[in-house]
């Protein structure tokens, strides 16, 4: 790895600097599995950011949060106007496991290849990682000054919820954000194709909570070959399957209610609320995003029992991922006390929804900004169906976003990329999202 000379740059150079820092990143295994035993941690990756920004004459400041190997960097830029609310722009360093053995290239290759930077972290989020990282040092170097000051927070451990980064950054260090009233980070003003002529960028303005959930019975041990009516696996099956297969009600928040007006406008196509999951079946990829955010959804994931074939243990476990819409965590409640009855052990981690409206100066900034470098886009706000830091940055009040600009070809597949293999991003895209982000970060 090597750096550019700490020089004047152009916005281009900045662009080509954004492509291969995000190689780069991504040759660093920042694995983080959740479990202390098997995570690999982000301290190589927080270290590598730290020295391209030392580098170029940021003070930064380097916090290790409480587990081995969890780093986390933050950096501010002084703005024209220190009288003006922050923008922080935070990215994370960790990435989801990837195994070898289904994959094209190697998932820590950074490989370009076929005008695509591939790898783990592609999308998720060493591309704007990258990008993020190589306007800091432009700045640096051509003394550019924004409209206001701009905090850059690399940050561990969101994907496991954030508990070594934001969560921790927030709840022990949140002077690190003082003055910080708006937020950018992932999942967010990517392109879609809406038709053959019609390409729209989809900023992220919320965001459905997130409930890990792990269910536990008990029952009576005993032989597996005698007649036993409290065997915990089978009353757990019992209460999974229920789970699994119930299908909460259909609800229209005000930022999916814009998100088909929009659409409607661009393209005549219909959402009737008689039939709104055929019609949102009709937006091809993006379908599977937009469909998970008209209803909550508790999707079982792992099952835990037993120790012995011929034992029937006492106790059984579920896990289970629920995803909760924006003002419907009493109802969510109400329907999982229903579904699961009063026998059914709860323990879970919990993360809040986020929701903001798609409009005031940020938002024209990040229309202009797209339109800037593509005159015939469209920008619509729409809800993630996962889940970002955003949740833990909005208890100090941030105003969140989802911008991360990529302008991506129509025949990709884009959602199938994030925690899937041969997850890549076009070159073209890292550069096109590098100049948006240039010209957001210097009107906004």
């Amino acid at each position: 790895m090597t750096d550019l000379p700490a020089t004047s740059t152009t916005i281009d150079d900045a662009a080509s600097e954004a492509v291969a820092l995000t190689s780069e990143l991504i040759q660093i295994d920042s694995t983080n599995t959740g479990d202390p035993e098997t995570l690999v941690g982000e301290r190589e990756a927080a270290e590598y950011v730290a020295a391209k920004l030392t580098e170029v004459g940021y003070e930064i400041t380097y916090v290790e949060s409480g587990g081995e190997n969890r780093h986390n960097v933050i950096a501010r830029l002084p703005g024209a106007d220190p009288s003006r609310g922050a923008l922080l722009i935070h990215g994370h360093l960790d990435v989801v496991p990837a195994d070898p053995s289904e994959w094209s290239v190697h998932p820590f290759s950074g490989v370009i290849q076929d005008g695509y930077v591939w790898g783990r972290g592609a999308v998720d989020m060493k591309d704007m990682l990258g990008m993020t990282l190589a306007l800091a040092r432009h700045y640096k170097r051509n003394g550019i000054v924004p409209p206001r000051d701009l905090i850059f927070a690399f940050v561990a451990d969101e994907e496991a919820g954030g508990t070594y980064g934001a969560r921790w950054l927030v709840e022990n260090r949140p002077e690190l954000f003082e003055g910080a009233t708006e937020a950018i980070s992932e999942v967010g003003g990517f392109s879609i194709h809406l038709s053959q002529d019609v390409r729209a960028y989809l900023i992220e303005t919320a965001e459905k909570g997130i409930r890990w959930m792990k269910l536990r019975v008990r029952g009576t041990a005993g032989h597996g070959s005698m007649i036993n009516h409290d065997n915990a696996v089978t009353k757990l099956a019992d209460a999974v399957s229920r789970l699994g297969n119930h299908q909460f009600p259909l609800v229209m928040t005000d930022t999916v209610r814009e998100f088909f007006a929009g659409v409607a406008e661009l393209t005549g196509h219909e959402f009737p609320e008689h039939d709104l999951d055929g019609a949102v079946a009709k937006l091809g990829p993006i379908a599977r995003v937009v469909g998970a955010t008209l209803r909550d959804t508790a999707t079982p994931t792992m099952l835990n029992a037993g120790y012995k074939g011929n034992v029937i243990p006492s106790v059984a476990e579920a896990t289970v991922d629920c995803r909760i819409l924006p003002g419907r965590m009493a109802a969510f409640n109400e329907e999982l006390d229903d579904i699961l009855g009063p026998e059914i052990e709860r323990e879970w981690l919990e993360l809040p929804p986020v929701e903001t409206t798609f409009d005031g100066a940020i938002v024209d900034a990040m229309n202009a900004a797209v339109l800037a470098e593509d005159p015939e886009a469209h920008t619509l706000p729409y809800m993630l169906s996962g889940g970002t830091d955003a949740k833990h940055f909005q208890r100090l009040g941030i105003r969140n976003f989802g911008f991360c600009p990529l302008r991506l070809p129509p025949d990709l597949d884009f959602s199938a990329l994030f925690h899937g293999a041969d997850e890549r991003v076009p070159v073209e895209a890292l550069r096109f999202g590098t100049r948006v982000l240039d010209r957001f970060l210097r009107s906004c």
